[in-house]
């Protein structure tokens, strides 16, 4: 499967890291979409076509493991990397049983990159 035909959702709450990821996951070939907050991912309708999620995990209103979470109840499971400005989110274990990586920003490309092959090599 091309990266192209592989499509990956990002929620966060901050513009620049959508700007960014959206761009890098372009550039690597990927399709991507981006969404500020977790409703307006959930109300999308995209849960039933993104191969891989990048989560914020503190955000305002519905954090990333709690979308997650909703996700799992609702029957998807999406291979998921979180992200996350602070380190201490990072290593709890509630999140890296759940998740595919977790990288804390600033993260590289090649970070994320070598995440995102893993995530999609879960499936």
């Amino acid at each position: 499967m091309e990266n192209a035909a592989i499509l990956v959702a990002v929620v966060d709450d901050d513009e620049s890291v959508r700007e960014s990821l959206q761009g890098l996951l372009t550039e690597l070939g990927f399709g991507a979409i981006t969404f500020p907050t977790a409703a307006d991912f959930l109300e999308s309708g995209v849960a039933d076509k993104a191969q891989c999620l990048i989560l914020d995990i503190a955000m305002p209103g519905m954090s990333g493991p709690e979308l997650r979470r909703e996700l799992v109840t609702r029957g998807y499971s999406i291979p998921t990397i979180f992200i996350s400005a602070h380190a201490e989110f990072a290593s709890k274990p509630d999140i890296r049983e759940v998740a595919v990586d977790c990288l804390t920003k600033p993260f590289s490309d090649t970070a994320l990159f070598e995440a995102l092959k893993r995530a999609l090599n879960s499936e």
